[in-house]
């Protein structure tokens, strides 16, 4: 690592999610080891195979935005805002639009985009012609105006971006904005993801490739991770935005710390437009890029969060991937958990949320654990998997991991903060 390169740090956490809005709450739902899947309610799912997710069913835009431009937006770009919002206010963030606003910017990724916009206005076309498409269809369905809605909102006119690599894409928002500051480019940068794909299609969809649970008579235990008896993953959404500093412009604000950022990887497994590859070779090197860009090795790591979305393919695969990158010997004494199995899977918000729930682990010392694994399945041996219950301990590194459809792989690497 170079040692006089900028180093970065997360001073704000803004959480709108399935397990709570604001960190206080999510991390309490995360210490509970509270499952967030319930029947969904925000469409008819009476001929849908899958009738349940991770949804958000308070969410209310004009707590944060006033209902005119709320209706201009998708409701992912709605939860972009409202957890960049959140994160500034929680780290105490003044930002003065002729002021420092040029060094302050956002990435905030989404898997997805607009998908329930391109719904409805796919149903004005074919039942009222196309002179009656809206002309905000476009404006509001494409995936960077989730970033793009909050710098209006915000006035930030740093760097802007918007990474869609499916369930990478909010590591790579994170990992991305890392660089930037480290490339003098800002001071300070809000990074992230946020989805809302929980919609009639977007169900059927994922239905359709077999990839969604259909553990319709318990919703509540349908996300399990690692368990032999796992069918699937839940569908979750929501917005999970970081405000990453650099050190030296937190530390003269007075901003408290969360952790520090400290490595980023990224790599393709250029296998298959789903399934991972099978040897593991693509994740494991992002993980190892992660590590080596942290100046850190396989013995450093005490915590990896898993991607471990509760897929058949998915979980043992990941397990293969960690002993590839730190070593046998090593990953079996590493903890391991998946909070998939409580907040569902955020798509391209899971990385936001992943990242600052391990932010959380760190400062307050717990490795959240895996819920819903009544027995795990021999495929998934070879880590110390933290299950039911979440474990004290002291956190000083944690990798948290994203791999999406296509063979996107990122790792982002965090540690305490020691001045």
């Amino acid at each position: 690592m170079d040692t006089d390169r900028r180093r970065v740090v997360v001073t704000g956490l803004g959480l709108v999610t399935p397990l709570g809005t604001g960190r206080d709450a999510v991390w309490e739902s995360v210490v509970a080891g509270r499952s967030a899947a319930v029947p969904i309610t925000l469409f008819d799912t009476s001929e849908h195979v899958t009738k349940f997710a991770c949804q958000i069913g308070d969410f209310d835009p004009t707590r944060y935005i006033d209902a005119k431009s709320a209706r201009r937006m998708d409701r992912f770009s709605q939860f972009a805002v409202a957890a960049g919002m959140l994160a500034v206010e929680d780290a105490g963030l003044e930002i003065e639009r002729d002021g420092d606003n040029e060094r302050i910017g956002a990435i905030v990724a989404s898997g997805v985009g607009g998908l329930r916009t391109f719904e409805d206005q796919a149903r004005v076309l074919h039942e009222r012609g196309p002179t009656r498409v809206s002309p905000l269809f476009i404006p509001m369905m494409i995936a960077n105006m989730g970033a793009a809605q909050l710098s209006m909102t915000l006035g930030l006119q740093g760097p802007l971006s918007c990474p869609v690599t499916a369930c990478a894409s909010g590591n790579h928002a994170i990992g991305d904005a890392l660089e930037v500051i480290r490339r003098g480019q800002a001071d300070v940068m809000l990074a992230g993801g946020a989805e809302a794909a929980i919609t009639p299609i977007g169900i059927a969809a994922f239905n359709s490739m077999k990839a969604l649970s259909t553990r319709n008579d318990d919703p509540m235990g349908a996300s399990r991770p690692f368990d032999v008896q796992r069918d699937g993953f839940v569908m979750g959404e929501g917005g999970a935005v970081l405000v990453l500093e650099e050190l030296s412009h937190a530390q003269a604000r007075g901003a408290e710390i969360v952790c520090e950022i400290v490595g980023y990887g990224m790599s393709a497994d250029a296998h298959h437009i789903t399934e991972p590859d099978p040897t593991g070779r693509g994740p494991a090197r992002a993980m190892t890029m992660a590590m080596e860009n942290g100046g850190l090795t396989g013995d450093d790591i005490d915590y990896v969060n898993v991607h471990g979305t509760s897929t058949p393919v998915g979980d043992p695969s990941e397990i293969r991937v960690i002993q590839r990158a730190l070593g046998v010997d090593r990953a079996a004494r590493v903890a391991v958990s998946s909070t998939k199995s409580m907040h569902g899977h955020m798509l391209g918000a899971t990385g936001g949320m992943e990242a600052a729930v391990s932010a959380l682990g760190i400062r307050h010392g717990v490795i959240p654990a895996t819920i819903n694994v009544d027995e795990l399945d021999p495929q998934c041996l070879g880590v110390d998997h933290v299950l039911t219950t979440p474990r004290e301990a002291p956190l000083r590194t944690v990798l948290s991991n994203g791999f999406g459809f296509g063979g996107h792989n990122a790792t982002i690497a965090m540690t305490a903060f020691t001045g």
